[in-house]
């Protein structure tokens, strides 16, 4: 019900600031076409415009830049020296992304055939009880409804160290196999369990050692120190997690206080606090070799190990791979509504240009009551993220443009993409594998931790770039 409301909702905010920016501001007559048949990247409302009347950081991002973007507004030079500004399409209309989310789905069969083809092969050798059982002391306390030695804690052990990694491509099938293990012990199979609610909201929650697309990012656009916004990235996304689990276990009544539990978190923060120790004395180049060395080895270790482990335990390889194989095919496509129905909402809400409102709203609230407003030039990032991963990348990169890539704003909205995931997306793909409708309360603890992420992400700014 409550994916329900906050899809409606969506919807409803689309349409009614769309409908108010037809009526009553000047040069929207054709948001409706933007809204429905509109691509990113469409210009409308080109004309000249003389510099004294343009922002003063327009000039200087222009001077830098080439170009200077605000919401939908952009300014640049024409090829005679003129400055223009003019209207450019954020994000894709109604009917194309219906099409981009058909393709994102097609996109996954090929990986998501190769990971749920491993791991059934890791299930009938017994490699994914063989995990349950090392973190099963650990996991029998903070999912107590679980059978001991269940499957699914593998399949999340799994799942968390791809996420670890940044390894998207191979999470997502671990993640989608570890819902499907809950969901044969869930008592409601149109509710979500408690379990379910739990790893999910961890999963959410983003947890990354090495943010590494984000700093080949700040590379790719000449930044002084690509690496600086690495432990920013680290403490924020680590707070948003402890975040998520604290949230879930306070309404599913967990002691998180328990000498396992406590034995093991701490491990694992002195284990992240060492690779972090480490990774800070890497250079930009450095550090992205070690991450990908890292990320690729670990996926071959794991191929190997699987298929090793099967020969020693002399099951019918292929025959296992191929049927897990076909569950991964079948996943990828049943989840095409889900996909299909949150990315149009998302859609909707990027083109009517209600994230414009909002971030307007924000200035002028923080700067009433005299608070420092450079990082609401940020925000958009943070808001985008839990919306769109590919939202939240161009955000990113539009406001390094827009304000420098080694400005305040552009130093945030790098930690911003590193600390959260794409909450709704997470919400539609996960549930919409296994069927499940009531949601409960895990889309509130995930957008309470990444609240959680957010504040620790500017505060984490302000400390570190002032």
């Amino acid at each position: 019900m409550a994916l329900s409301r906050i899809w409606s909702a969506f919807i409803l905010i689309a349409i009614l600031v769309a409908t108010s920016k037809l009526f009553f501001a000047d040069g929207n007559t054709g948001i409706y076409s933007k809204m429905v048949v509109g691509k990113q990247g469409d210009t409308s409302n080109t004309q000249f415009i003389d510099s004294i009347s343009m922002p003063k950081e327009a000039v200087m991002a222009i001077a830098a830049n080439g170009t200077y973007k605000s919401g939908e507004i952009k300014f640049s030079k024409s090829a005679d020296g003129k400055y223009i500004t003019y209207k450019e399409q954020i994000a894709d209309g109604i009917i194309t992304t219906c099409k981009n989310a058909v393709e994102i789905c097609l996109g996954l069969i090929g990986i998501m055939a190769l990971f749920m083809g491993l791991m059934s092969i890791a299930e009938k050798a017994g490699g994914i009880r063989f995990l349950a059982k090392m973190v099963g002391p650990f996991f029998s306390k903070l999912f107590p409804e679980l059978p001991k030695n269940h499957p699914a804690m593998g399949h999340m052990i799994m799942n968390f160290s791809a996420n670890l990694l940044n390894l998207d491509n191979a999470a997502t099938p671990f993640g989608i196999k570890a819902m499907e293990s809950l969901q044969e012990i869930n008592p409601d199979k149109t509710k979500a369990s408690n379990a379910q609610i739990m790893f999910l909201c961890l999963h959410a929650s983003g947890l990354t050692l090495v943010p590494v697309t984000i700093i080949a990012a700040r590379a790719s656009v000449k930044a002084g120190s690509p690496t600086d916004i690495f432990i920013p990235c680290m403490i924020a996304t680590f707070a948003a997690t402890i975040a998520a689990m604290c949230i879930v276990a306070v309404r599913q009544k967990i002691n998180l206080f328990q000498p396992v539990i406590l034995a093991w978190v701490g491990g694992a923060s002195a284990l992240i606090g060492l690779l972090v120790w480490y990774l800070t004395g890497l250079s930009s180049t450095a550090m992205q070799t070690f991450s990908g060395l890292l990320s690729n080895g670990l996926i071959l270790l794991i191929i190997i190990m699987i298929v090793l482990g099967a020969l020693y335990k002399k099951i019918d390889i292929f025959d296992a791979f191929v049927q897990g194989a076909k569950s991964g095919f079948e996943t990828s496509i049943k989840i095409i509504p889900y996909v299909v129905g949150i990315l149009v909402a998302i859609s909707m809400l990027r083109t009517s240009g209600s994230f414009e409102v909002l971030l307007q709203g924000l200035r002028y609230a923080f700067g009433t009551i005299g608070l420092d407003t450079r990082f609401v030039d940020g925000i958009p990032t943070a808001l985008m993220k839990p919306l769109s991963g590919s939202g939240a990348r161009g955000m990113m990169f539009d406001t390094m443009r827009t304000y420098g890539v080694d400005s305040f704003a552009g130093r945030l909205a790098c930690i911003l993409q590193g600390s959260s995931d794409t909450t709704f997306y997470v919400v539609a793909v996960y549930f919409g594998a296994v069927g499940i409708k009531n949601t409960r309360y895990s889309i509130g603890t995930m957008l309470l931790a990444d609240l959680v992420g957010i504040i620790t992400s500017v505060s984490l700014c302000y400390l570190f770039f002032g």
